[in-house]
């Protein structure tokens, strides 16, 4: 027993070894030197400012920022310039946020929405201001949604039923063991003889290969997933995984590509004009400051469909480029003379940026049926604004394109007034773009559904893009609901909302976490979470299984329980069968190990009180259970039905019991059987016959409990209509020669035991088909009264 506790453990810290929960990681978030005013002077005291480490910051400190600066703390901003925040670290998004000191917010606003409130971990990229700190360390925002994190989780289901049996088999094993001491006492007279056999029936009760059977199948699963490109960190996350039910995710990077496609180039009054994409394409064509994946988007969707704009014709004078105050970047351009008389004519600014910034410029707008440029009225402003937000409610992102001709002469002064330049422009239209889901998305929400687990998206993004989204892959958008609307229910509607929504969009980590918590206790529901941002971590410590990217901030790697070499929900699919197949394999080895270690200390005990002497020695009783024991290494190599891995599988608090009540007295009454036929027929009841007694119980006890995995490692006809796989079949057939031959060999000598005659072979294969048809009887009658089996 010992040797294989140590086989267990060993294996599964070598399987975990180098592979622990980080409990916080916020100092990659808050390292660095800090712009702060202080006073300095005892009498006269003089306003200084100072670099410090940002651990020495104190709530009241004034500090200073600027583009690239970390906050140390939560800030409530005193001045600003131009700040732009990015707020990424804490909501998952990818866009940046405009914050001022000059604004009072309204106490419904939601906290990471509110304009002149700074948090720790979050960066400027543009901009600056001084702003006062209200709060650092553990009262900050950031470390409040860590407050949970580490925490040792209650046991699960698994965990918590394995407990509950264990105390079973304790409670009958005192019980058990003391009436078997006290009865062989009473015939034998040798205490010391008689607490050495009770210890061996208690050995025997023992499913002492648990461990190692567990610990099998699960690194067995884990080198299984790890070929398919997964690192298991936690080897009970591959069980939980075959329980899952509901599977949580954010949709950027998991139902999408991550990355834009141009859906239409319009104009003002939203009919398609390729003059709108033409100048869109210069200006990203030209662009060279910096390229984002919008101007990649524009490039491959002309040169994709076949568009000829022909900018060789054109060349580059200037280029204005994108801040994150302006919103926008400029190519100042022109075309080639064809005429090599002349050198250059038609020079034009081309601006594109966000919309209302776009608009802000121009001072003229093409009409739709002569051509020519009309005042940029306050109609055209609304609706241009109406149009683009029917647009945005599909789910789409816009841009804005606007241009100005210039003369020949003008000139563009670098670091001169921006604001003066790019003016009196003419608006040309809008570049709509979207995110596409993923090819293989909605095919591998399908196979998840067909395997009982339903897809719920948690999403940072805005509620039409991920309604978008979610009809593109098939997900139902019937139920719907975002965060702040979260915010206003009480806690009876809260749980059913989240019950029923598919998508739940603007949702803060906070609420994640309340989410995912939600399903798991009040919905008893196993629930996975997929996420990649430091917003998502709170949810994946929580989830019965994290999962996360290796491209995903190191926190929430720190916080998964399996990291996904590719964000792909098809690898997903093979840890569900891979979970089930090792649930399904762990419930195969707790219930044949319970039923038959049950029944054979039951017959034991009936046996002891029949006989005056002890159906097997101690000896004889360690090696029986060590061959058994032996021969069910085999089974985490089993194969699963395939009904079995269609639904989830989930440990059942009541089903192990009566399990037990149903199953177990086959076995002890075929035990008895075997028995009664050595009482009467060989006239095996006296001392003198016990060795031949103890040699034909122990080949009968080993080869029925050999049989017992498979009448109950499948709910169908065992040889007939369901075979093992070949590793169990062979350690079947192993123990089982084994155990024949060893009172036929020397080593039967030492252990006691005689030949036997050919006749009890006979009769115990009579024995054994009674036994197989009798418990598929009972098997049926159990799968039509529970609908179930393992």
């Amino acid at each position: 027993m010992l040797v294989l506790v140590f086989i267990s453990v060993s294996l599964r810290f070598y399987q975990e070894y180098g592979s622990s929960k980080a409990a916080m990681k916020l100092s990659e978030f808050v390292r660095c030197p800090v712009k702060v005013q202080r006073c300095a002077g005892r009498v006269y005291q003089t306003e200084l400012v100072v670099q410090i480490d940002q651990r020495d910051v104190v709530p009241g400190d004034i500090v200073i920022f600027e583009p690239g600066d970390l906050f140390p703390g939560d800030v409530r901003l005193l001045s600003s310039k131009h700040l732009v925040v990015s707020q990424s670290s804490l909501t998952g998004e990818s866009w940046t946020t405009e914050k001022t000191a000059d604004i009072k917010e309204d106490q419904s606003t939601p906290l990471l929405d509110l304009k002149n409130i700074c948090f720790m971990g979050t960066n400027v990229v543009s901009g600056g201001g001084t702003g006062l700190v209200v709060s650092t360390g553990s009262k900050t925002y950031m470390s409040t949604m860590f407050s949970n994190i580490g925490k040792k989780e209650p046991p699960n289901d698994f965990e918590d039923g394995v407990r509950r049996i264990s105390y079973v088999l304790v409670a009958v094993m005192l019980v058990a063991v003391t009436v078997i001491v006290v009865i062989d006492y009473t015939t034998s007279h040798d205490l010391t003889e008689s607490i050495l056999f009770g210890i061996s029936v208690a050995s025997a009760l023992t499913p002492q290969m648990l461990p190692l059977i567990v610990n099998t199948s699960l690194a067995k699963g884990a080198l299984a997933m790890a070929k398919d490109r997964c690192i298991i960190k936690s080897l009970s996350a591959i069980r939980d995984m075959g329980s899952m039910d509901i599977l949580c995710f954010d949709k950027t990077g998991t139902l999408t590509m991550n990355r834009a496609i141009v859906v239409n180039h319009i104009d003002s009054w939203g009919l398609s004009k390729e003059k709108v994409l033409q100048f869109a394409f210069l200006n990203s064509y030209f662009k060279t400051d910096q390229k984002y994946p919008l101007d990649d988007a524009i490039l491959a969707h002309v040169y994709t469909n076949g568009y000829r704009f022909q900018p060789s014709k054109w060349q580059k004078i200037d280029e204005i480029p994108f801040d994150f105050i302006r919103r926008r970047v400029s190519i100042i351009m022109e075309r080639k003379a064809e005429d090599k008389s002349r050198h250059v004519f038609d020079r034009v600014m081309v601006t594109k940026g966000a919309l209302e910034e776009i608009m802000k410029i121009c001072s003229s707008i093409e009409d739709v049926d002569s051509g020519t440029n009309i005042t940029f009225t306050s109609e055209h402003y609304q609706r241009i604004l109406n149009m683009v937000e029917e647009i945005s409610n599909e789910g789409l992102g816009v841009i804005g394109v606007a241009i100005k001709s210039l003369d020949t002469e003008t000139s563009y002064q670098r670091k001169d007034d921006d604001e003066t330049f790019e003016s009196d422009m003419v608006f040309l239209g809008l570049i709509t773009f979207f995110d596409p889901p993923k090819d293989t998305a909605k095919q591998a929400l399908w196979r998840l559904a067909e395997k009982g687990v339903k897809a719920k998206v948690l999403t940072g993004d805005s509620l039409s893009l991920a309604i978008r989204v979610c009809k593109e892959v098939g997900i139902r958008t019937t139920h719907v609901v975002t965060g702040p609307e979260l915010e206003l229910l009480n806690q009876e509607s809260f749980h059913e909302t989240v019950k029923r929504a598919t998508v739940l969009a603007r949702l803060t980590p906070t609420q994640k976490l309340r989410v995912v918590q939600s399903l798991q206790t009040v919905g008893n529901h196993i629930v996975g979470f997929l996420g990649d941002g430091v917003n998502d971590s709170l949810a994946l410590d929580a989830a019965n299984v994290g999962i996360s990217v290796d491209s995903a901030a190191s926190v929430a790697k720190d916080f998964a329980d399996i990291i996904l070499l590719e964000k792909d929900l098809n690898v997903l699919i093979a840890g569900v069968e891979h979970g089930r197949l090792t649930f399904g394999n762990t419930m195969k080895y707790i219930k044949m190990s319970v039923i038959a270690n049950l029944g054979s200390v039951l017959s034991i005990l009936i046996a002891t009180v029949c006989l005056k002497y002890e159906p097997l020695t101690p000896r004889q009783l360690l090696t029986q259970n060590f061959l058994y024991s032996v021969g069910q290494i085999a089974i985490p190599w089993d194969k699963m039905e395939e009904d079995a891995v269609k639904v989830p599988q989930k440990w059942s608090q009541k089903g192990l019991p009566m399990f037990i009540l149903w199953n177990g007295p086959v076995c002890t009454l075929f035990d008895v059987s075997a028995l009664l036929f050595l009482w009467f027929y060989y006239k095996a009841n006296g001392v003198d016959d016990s060795m031949f007694f103890h040699s034909a119980w122990f080949i009968e006890g080993l080869l029925m409990q050999t049989l017992i995995i498979h009448l109950i490692r499948t709910e169908k006809i065992p040889f007939i209509q369901d075979l093992a796989s070949w590793p169990v079949l062979c350690s079947t057939v192993l123990i089982s020669a084994i155990g024949i031959a060893i009172p036929f060999t020397p080593m039967g000598d030492v252990m006691g035991f005689v030949e036997l005659p050919l006749s009890y072979f006979g009769f115990l294969l009579v024995l054994f088909l009674g036994y197989l048809f009798v418990g598929q009887v009972v098997k049926r009658l159990y799968i039509m009264v529970y609908k179930r089996w393992l």
